[in-house]
């Protein structure tokens, strides 16, 4: 079972959930995407620890993190990532959707602290880049409901495929998401440069790509590779963007075996 914890990096309040590993397993960092507290990774990360002991993060603005009038750039949620992984054991840091741009850019800024990087489908859109697939509405509309209590059936609207628990699980968290912290995630899904970030990955790295999804198209792997040569990348087929709520077993099969 995981439990909850609070330190204190980068200046701010960071909290996260930890699931105890083997005994003397490697460290996993976590980085949940850009309205996904931690919570909602807790049925992923209770399968991760069988191989890591792992502590997910609630990025700033979102969870029981702290929040309010805060810098939400990429910028400054790539260096909690670092302070976080500073206090811990040299971790594997795997970021999902904004996660992994945050890992991205956390590398690109310091890279010490990070024994390697499980990038799983990052959005690849940027300056002069095609827009990122999923539009504002989806995720403004969503929280505003939230704020006041959104219910079942509403909250199914937006995510039709999920199971009851994950859809019973985003309405009981969603309302914690800050909004000025998810509008500038999102905005900066469009006006950051990760792909200049990407050459300087230089530590063990995994790209994990949703097949059934958009956000990292075949275009898209052929620049990775061509950015970052060394990274290994995983497909796995059948997966929308969130791979774990799709296809949680061919998720797993496509890190458990990261090795850095």
């Amino acid at each position: 079972m995981g439990f909850g914890y609070n330190i204190n990096a980068n200046g701010i309040r960071q909290h996260l959930i930890r699931h105890d590993g083997p005994e003397g397993a490697p460290q996993l960092l976590l980085v949940p995407g850009i309205t996904s507290p931690a919570i909602t990774w807790d049925f992923v990360a209770e399968r991760l620890a069988e191989r890591w002991e792992v502590h997910v993060l609630d990025v700033r603005g979102r969870g029981l993190s702290e929040t309010g009038d805060l810098d939400y750039t990429l910028d400054a949620m790539a260096d909690d990532a670092i302070a976080v992984a500073e206090q811990m054991d040299s971790p594997v840091l795997m970021g999902h959707s904004m996660g992994a741009r945050i890992a991205i850019r956390a590398n690109a800024r310091n890279a010490a602290p990070f024994a390697g990087y499980i990038l799983v489908d990052p959005p690849t859109s940027g300056p002069n880049r095609r827009a990122y697939p999923s539009k504002w509405p989806w995720y403004g509309d969503s929280i505003t409901l939230s704020k006041r209590a959104i219910t079942f059936e509403e909250m199914k609207t937006f995510c039709p495929t999920w199971t009851d628990e994950q859809i019973a699980l985003r309405a009981e968290w969603l309302h914690t998401c800050h909004w000025g912290a998810i509008r500038t995630a999102f905005d900066g899904f469009h006006t950051d440069d990760i792909h200049q970030d990407l050459p300087k990955i230089e530590k063990p790295a995994r790209l994990v790509i949703a097949g059934g999804a958009t956000v990292v198209d075949q275009a898209d792997q052929e620049e990775i590779a061509g950015l970052a040569p060394a990274m290994q990348q995983c497909i796995v087929e059948e997966a929308g963007h969130m791979i774990p709520w799709d296809d949680l077993e061919g998720f797993l099969e496509a890190v458990m075996d990261f090795d850095a």
